[in-house]
């Protein structure tokens, strides 16, 4: 008997049981909520030949962006390969071997391949929306989703891409749309973490600061249960409202709290505390030891090779914690691989320029921070994360030009973070700082 999923796509190798379980294990990843590996490990014992459950582990792993993560995605896929593969497990194993190379942009294209002939393949559009992610490929992030779309109508888990698409259109800038999305979304599925989260950054693009404080604690019951994955990014995003409110001791204490209140590894949860304390430090705030604590912890991911999106991350808490040597290092090690690997050419082609530019505002060599982090701030579609974690380049790039009194270029980018958010106090503050009168 030929088993499906709950989008109508066949099982192959799965007892009912397991499909039962790869059932569970996907809606769990979906809400980025309850260990999702769980389930899929538990299908593939009951089902050893199950090549999908293994399939949806393998992502789980590779989305991790983590040295040690990705490891295990090899061994994973030499695994597959012995399995009897439809099609469909056929598609995302070839995703897979560049996904485990972290050729991000090839395996892309090869998701957008997939989901042209699989539509209704949750794992695969939260795969390919997950990877559109780490390459900051912002058109994508929309478009895969919308492409899909359509043939959802009426099957199980269509929340889930509204939530997708809400994220998608914004980060295209198309915000009143995108919110419409993710409230929808919220409505149908109010657990749905990933459509709260793109809420939130609609909000904090807009400069509507006390509102999404507002939004994310009155949704706290969804999003801060102890097993949700984006928890502690939802309480960064939280704190970037207190910044953006004036209220830096409450953001200094969520992040002691929530952001850092347990000794988490997981690398997209070091990315958030790097960047949340990197802004308190520019805005003055006393980060104390934190830095050195936040630095140890990065040792285990930060290898120069993986991803150079969290290679920065790691650069700025060796930074703050007076490990120079350490940041460069990482910048060595992608000149020492392969010019033709996508994750060197990401470090060398903006990585590098990121760490020089924050090791010279370090160093209090304001002048010489401006032209790096200008070369390198353009980087939506080439280097990964989201307009609201990329803002601390700018943040960073203004400071420099203010303190490095070169009142030319701070005053043109002020101009230009006002034309898109007239009212953010944060903006106000450069505009003052810079001697232009608010509008």
């Amino acid at each position: 008997m030929t088993l499906h999923d709950r989008q109508g796509l066949e099982l192959t190798g799965a007892s009912p049981r397991a499909a039962e379980l790869f059932d569970l294990g996907c809606s769990r990843f979906a809400r980025f909520c309850g260990d999702p590996i769980e389930p899929f490990r538990e299908a593939l014992v009951d089902s050893p030949e199950f090549g999908m459950a293994l399939v949806a582990k393998a992502w789980i792993y590779a989305m991790s962006t983590e040295p040690q993560a990705t490891a295990s995605v090899r061994r994973m896929v030499d695994d597959l390969e012995d399995m009897p593969l439809g099609p469909r497990e056929e598609g995302h194993v070839r995703a897979l071997k560049l996904a485990m190379t972290t050729e991000w942009t090839a395996a892309a294209r090869a998701l957008d391949l997939h989901g042209a002939a699989y539509p209704c393949d949750l794992i695969g559009l939260m795969a390919g929306h997950q990877v559109d992610f780490l390459t900051a490929n912002a058109r994508n992030l929309r478009d895969r989703i919308a492409r899909a779309l359509p043939a959802w109508e009426g099957v199980p888990g269509r929340s889930h891409l509204l939530g997708m698409l809400a994220f998608g259109l914004e980060e295209m800038g198309d915000y009143r749309r995108a919110e419409a999305a993710g409230m929808k979304a919220l409505e149908l599925d109010a657990d749905d973490s990933w459509a709260h989260h793109a809420v939130a950054h609609v909000m904090e693009m807009q400069g509507r600061a006390a509102e999404g404080r507002d939004f994310i604690l009155r949704r706290r019951a969804h999003w801060a249960q102890p097993e949700n994955f984006l928890k502690v990014h939802n309480w960064w995003h939280l704190a970037l409202c207190h910044l953006e409110l004036g209220e830096l001791d409450v953001a200094l204490a969520l992040y002691d709290e929530e952001v850092r209140g347990e000794p988490t590894t997981v690398a997209q949860n070091l990315v958030d505390a790097s960047a949340l304390l990197w802004r308190i430090h520019l805005l003055g705030g006393d980060t104390g030891e934190r830095w050195d604590e936040l630095a140890d912890t990065w040792t285990q991911h930060a290898d120069g090779k993986c991803y150079p999106f969290n290679d920065v991350h790691a650069a700025m808490a060796y930074i703050g914690a007076g490990r120079r040597s350490d940041a460069t290092d990482l910048v060595k090690i992608a000149h020492e691989g392969s010019p033709d690997h996508e994750m060197n050419r990401w470090m060398r082609e903006t990585g590098e320029p990121l760490i020089d530019g924050f090791l010279h505002f370090d160093r209090g060599e304001f002048p010489a921070a401006i032209e790096p982090l200008m070369r390198a701030r353009q980087i939506a579609n080439a280097f990964g994360g989201s307009h609201a974690q990329r803002d601390v380049i700018d943040w960073t790039l203004i400071e420099a030009a203010l303190r490095g009194k070169n009142l030319a270029v701070a005053r043109a980018l002020v101009q230009e973070r006002l034309a898109l958010r007239p009212d953010s106090r944060v903006n106000l503050a450069f505009a003052r700082r810079a001697g232009l009168r608010a509008h």
